[in-house]
């Protein structure tokens, strides 16, 4: 009798690790559907006002667009880092420039979430409630944290896509331009099509104070578009990866050493009148000791 039990119970078993690990092999070629060589457009709309006040000014849509090479940096069990560099100007001599990085970890329970005023609280998550997610960590051009969320991928309907809402620091477009809210809700939709992939994005622009309610100013839409063409237009870039891994390596070495410490985290945006990424992206800056000591001088000590 207990025999007759326990054999169903074990196909149920196998069964469900079998089809969990399938689900997991799904989701990591979803991910790795976004390295390579892209055209890009990113479009940015601000969709409703709700700020009360009479002078504000609407933001002006935003399109702009370029080549970016998306270089698989990590390719663990359970880790997929992804690297964006973008190529600016003509195709036979462009400028390259280090942009974005992504990292996307299966189950993480660690996390930096951006609060304000350059600041990121760590927090962690119990183990059920990041079953089976894959958490997206974006990072600034210089490997410091931007944002990060934790949620599934979906397989369905012939579609693959990740959705998450996060807080996040304003973008680049914006808090050079602004100075009227601090904090932008990130609603995050990555979706694999035939042609590449799209980032489409349902933001709110927030006024966050301490012990008070949060403020919507605005509603913004934006939508990227991700379209695949041959990796040769990207050589360039591929090639400059390859001269400044080293370096780069050593940046993040370091970056994951201070995220390891698992404590709050608030950045100087500025040393000396300079910002991070002004320090690191000199050609000069290639001292391990160097690299390590001013990264470690933006950091301000949270007791």
């Amino acid at each position: 009798m207990k025999k007759t039990i326990l054999i169903p119970i074990l196909i149920l078993a196998f069964s469900f690790s079998a089809n969990s690990q399938n689900k997991k092999k799904q989701d990591k070629e979803a991910i790795k559907k976004m390295c390579g060589c892209f055209e890009v457009e990113f479009n940015f709309a601000e969709t409703f006002k709700y700020s009360k006040d009479s002078t504000y000014v609407p933001s002006k849509n935003k399109t702009t667009g370029g080549l970016e090479w998306a270089q698989l940096v990590d390719d663990d069990k359970n880790k997929i880092s992804i690297q964006h560099i973008l190529l600016v100007g003509p195709e036979s001599s462009p400028y390259i420039m280090k942009h974005w990085k992504q990292d996307w970890i299966y189950e993480n329970r660690d996390f930096h979430m951006y609060n304000g005023d350059n600041t990121w609280k760590y927090e962690t998550k119990e183990k059920e409630s990041v079953k089976r997610q894959w958490t997206q960590k974006v990072y600034q051009v210089d490997d410091s944290p931007r944002y990060e969320g934790s949620s599934s991928w979906v397989h369905v309907d012939g579609k693959s896509y990740w959705e998450n809402t996060t807080d996040a620091p304003l973008p680049r477009r914006e808090y050079s331009q602004r100075n009227d809210y601090n904090i932008t809700v990130r609603g995050n939709r990555q979706e694999i099509t035939k042609d590449g992939w799209v980032h489409d994005q349902d933001n709110s622009k927030v006024i966050r104070e301490e012990d008070k309610e949060d403020i919507v100013v605005a509603k913004e839409k934006g939508y990227n578009f991700y379209k695949k063409v041959d990796d040769s237009k990207c050589l360039a870039a591929a090639s400059w990866w390859i001269e400044n891994y080293s370096k780069w390596e050593t940046v993040r070495s370091k970056w994951n050493e201070i995220y390891s410490r698992k404590s709050n985290l608030e950045l100087h945006s500025k040393v000396d009148g300079k910002p991070l990424y002004s320090y690191l992206f000199d050609d000069a800056m290639v001292d391990k000791e160097i690299i390590n000591k001013t990264i470690e001088s933006f950091i301000n000590k949270i007791k």
